[in-house]
């Protein structure tokens, strides 16, 4: 696919606008979480690897370079790991309390989804030389 690059490059700026926007709001507490605010930091600040790792994976994707799509593979699949573990730590019941989740939750799953797909329809452009005789 060759505008799969492309796809993943707007879907890694939306996963990074998406760690600012509310994950989930807790009814016991009456607050939102979001990648950078839980109360009293008990989730850490997921958004800073998600940031991190997002601008790691767009300079990557537009590298022309084979070792460079290769290595946005493994950052991509980084990416959807670490997504499905804030989904299940900001989405699980406590206490007999259970969250709402938000559109930001929700966002981080797909978009991450879409990095890695994109990161692995991208090609690079494989120049081959000829042997000199």
């Amino acid at each position: 696919m060759k505008n799969a690059t492309y796809f993943g490059i707007a879907s890694a700026v939306i996963l990074i606008f998406c760690c600012y926007i509310p994950w989930a709001y807790y009814p016991d507490l009456h607050q939102n979480f979001n990648g950078f605010y839980s109360k009293q930091n008990i989730y850490g600040k997921p958004g800073k690897p998600f940031i991190f790792l997002s601008v790691f994976s767009v300079i990557l994707f537009l590298l022309p370079k084979l070792w460079a799509k290769r290595v946005n593979q493994v950052i991509c699949v980084l990416i959807f790991a670490y997504a499905l573990k804030t989904y299940f730590i900001y989405g699980a019941c406590y206490g007999g309390t259970c969250p709402q989740i938000r559109a930001g939750l929700i966002g981080i799953i797909c978009f991450s989804v879409i990095i890695l797909i994109s990161s692995l329809l991208s090609k690079a452009d494989i120049i081959t030389e000829k042997p000199k005789l």
